[in-house]
């Protein structure tokens, strides 16, 4: 997930996105060059910073925390990983939202 940030109006055409969940995670196991089969042992190590954000307001999330309540301790590959994780960074993304995100959520537009 990415959103963009607010406009402030500056010089820049295109303003940078920000990225959180799952799409921060995945540029962290890019730029570690992470080879599978890993285990969550080894991702960690590769890793630099283990807090993950969740949210585009910067909230986070401990990887190691997160691994902790995955079943599987060793994955096949990144898409395995990710998606083992994934439910961990979607229920703090919707746990922490106010009451209109969470109607915006719902609503189907």
């Amino acid at each position: 997930m990415a959103a963009r940030p607010p406009g402030g109006g500056g010089g820049s055409s295109e303003p940078e996105a920000i990225e959180f969940g799952i799409a921060a995670l995945d540029a962290r196991l890019d730029e570690a060059d992470v080879s599978f089969p890993a285990t969550g042992e080894e991702i960690l190590r590769a890793l630099d910073d283990h807090t993950v954000p969740y949210d585009s307001k910067g909230r986070t999330l401990e990887l190691d925390a997160v691994l902790e309540r995955v079943p599987q301790s060793e994955f096949d590959n990144e898409t395995a990983f990710l998606d083992a994780v994934y439910p961990a960074f979607d229920e703090a993304r919707r746990e922490s939202g106010s009451f209109l995100d969470r109607l915006r959520d719902a609503l189907p537009f």
